[in-house]
């Protein structure tokens, strides 16, 4: 929305530097002391031969006022501009009156395919806080793909393949139950899985048998197929219902079973290029030269690795998709892995690994259930959702006016646990803290989906509808100018977002939003005031409502209109 803004000063800078004007309007930007002005140029980037200060001091006496920009001025070596407000909030107005839920998304991604792979659970092993970031994440990364114009393709990679699996279906012949199983597969899966593995550390023969059981597997036997087969489908049925309160869906559904074909090319070509060694009966590749250690792609009995398999559906993605760029959503403990695979690619000739990223991030400490029990992830949510509902109990009068209330705390008690995800960088690792979650207070999911329903409540209460043509020159309170700001700078946010993937860049940015107007409830009151003057204000506050329930949707959350 700054856009035209930056375009006006860039190019009357320009004119007088030599320097090129879209150039020098990636450089402008909000000065730190808004008190300065709304736009920065830093003169020392320019590169020009003489001293920065003067420069500044010299363009800015020299910049004529028009209808966008009101005024220059120097300071140091930057030069900073005071842009006109009136035309910037008709701007604003127009464009989100106009655009409504499209309002912030652009075409920079010109339709471009890309794949995200995210979540990617070990079936028969819990959903845990890992899988959640990757889940929450990634989902992220594909929303804010998709508002800057990329045509995304999301993918569950499902840990569904390898000696594990083996270790499954003996566990499963021993303890499996089939009412269990048909009641909750993962739990039962889980639990079985665990017994079986305390038993291997006193049994060393029952890791021969599952290693004996998925070299079956991979011989292409029925039956062992068979049984492989009935738990995965189960076990995706049982994703599906966490992913479906988490506001997620994915376009497919793959795994390590599926890329057997490609996975043997890519070995093969590992074979020709001369890249594989022999070490204590296994095959190896060595990226000792490129400090990446070395890399097992084939244990001694033949049967493959995670990076063999990473390896073959990496050559049948693009193959099947000719994407332009691929990210992987995985924590921080992969980073060698990655790395490993990456460089895998490279020494195979695949040019188009450069396309390839990891986007990584730190662990969770302490999600457990408040009684100290690491539990699965649809725990979580339960207890989050349970405690949520617990505290809109509390306002009778206001309860009685929700529609289907434990739906509600549900997507409160979601909202809860993925805004404290995300709200600070990534790549650090947090503690997962039940009470600051579950406040209303402070900034939390709760604090942002009361927000969203606050503006939405005002319209209700109006008696009369938004008028998009409503005056909006008599919003001249500095609230409002503030709340104008922050909305124009929604669009420019989302599309520099995708430069570091930071989930907690729109998360900060709603909070700002949600603070902005939390302000204006109480210098614009809508209900008492003229009706030309409540008319503009209810406009704004619907503007401020469609572009935090934009935000919000982008991290992953569902906009509620009562709570």
């Amino acid at each position: 929305m700054l856009d035209i803004f930056k375009q006006e000063a860039a190019k009357q800078l320009s004119e007088l530097s030599g320097v090129e004007a879209n150039q020098i309007a990636s450089w402008l930007e909000a000065p730190k002391d808004l008190k300065m002005g709304d736009l920065a140029a830093p003169i020392p980037r320019f590169r020009l031969k003489g001293n920065p200060v003067q420069f500044a001091q010299e363009f800015a006496g020299k910049i004529q006022a028009n209808d966008y920009i009101l005024s220059a001025s120097a300071a140091g070596p930057y030069i900073n501009f005071k842009i006109n407000r009136d035309i910037l909030k008709d701007l604003v107005i127009k464009a989100v009156s106009e655009q409504k839920e499209a309002y912030g998304t652009n075409t920079s991604g010109n339709g471009e395919t890309v794949i995200v792979e995210f979540s990617s659970p070990n079936i028969a092993k819990p959903f845990h806080a890992g899988h959640l970031r990757s889940t929450i994440i990634g989902n992220y990364v594909r929303n804010l793909l998709k508002a800057n114009g990329y045509n995304t393709t999301a993918i569950n990679y499902l840990g569904d393949w390898g000696k594990q699996y083996g270790l499954l279906a003996i566990a499963f012949d021993k303890y499996g139950s089939e009412e269990l199983l048909e009641k909750d597969p993962i739990n039962h899966l889980f639990e079985i899985y665990v017994k079986i593995n305390a038993e291997a550390k006193e049994d060393e023969t029952i890791h021969d048998q599952a290693r004996e059981y998925f070299k079956r597997m991979e011989n292409g036997d029925e039956e062992a197929l068979g049984v492989w087969s009935r738990l995965r489908a189960m076990s995706i049925e049982k994703y599906k219902e966490v992913y479906k309160r988490l506001n997620i869906h994915f376009d497919v559904y793959g795994g390590e079973s599926q890329v057997n074909e490609e996975m043997i090319r890519a070995f093969n070509l590992l074979e020709e290029k001369g890249l594989l060694e022999e070490s204590e009966g296994c095959k190896i590749v060595n990226l000792e030269k490129y400090k990446l250690g070395k890399v097992v792609v084939q244990k001694k009995d033949g049967t493959t690795l995670y990076i063999t398999r990473d390896l073959g559906t990496a050559i049948q993605r693009f193959e099947k998709f000719n994407f332009s760029k691929m990210y992987y959503i995985i924590g921080s403990q992969q980073d060698l892995h990655c790395k490993q695979f990456f460089k895998i690619l490279e020494l195979l000739g695949f040019e188009w690994v450069k396309n390839c990223h990891h986007i990584n991030f730190g662990m969770v400490a302490g999600m457990s259930t408040r009684a100290g029990t690491v539990v699965f992830l649809d725990s979580i949510l339960n207890e989050t959702r349970d405690k949520m509902h617990e505290v809109m109990k509390r306002n009778e009068e206001k309860y009685a006016q929700v529609e289907n209330p434990e739906s509600v705390a549900d997507t409160i008690g979601m909202s809860a646990v993925v805004v404290q995800d995300m709200s600070a960088r990534r790549i650090l690792n947090y503690d997962f803290d039940w009470e600051r979650m579950f406040s209303f207070e402070g900034d939390t999911g709760a604090y942002l989906q009361y927000a969203h329903a606050r503006l939405c409540s005002i319209e209700r209460k109006v008696s009369f509808e938004v008028n998009p043509n409503a005056n909006t020159s008599l919003l001249t309170e500095k609230e409002a100018i503030e709340l104008i700001d922050v909305i124009s700078k929604y669009p420019e946010t989302i599309q520099s977002a995708t430069q570091k993937f930071e989930p907690c860049t729109i998360v900060n940015y709603a909070l700002k939003l949600s603070h902005s107007v939390s302000s204006c409830f109480e210098a614009l009151n809508v209900m008492n005031a003229e009706k030309d003057v409540a008319e503009a204000r209810l406009l704004l506050f619907w503007c401020a409502k469609i572009t935090l329930n934009n935000a919000l949707r982008i991290i992953g959350l569902v906009p509620l209109e009562r709570m």
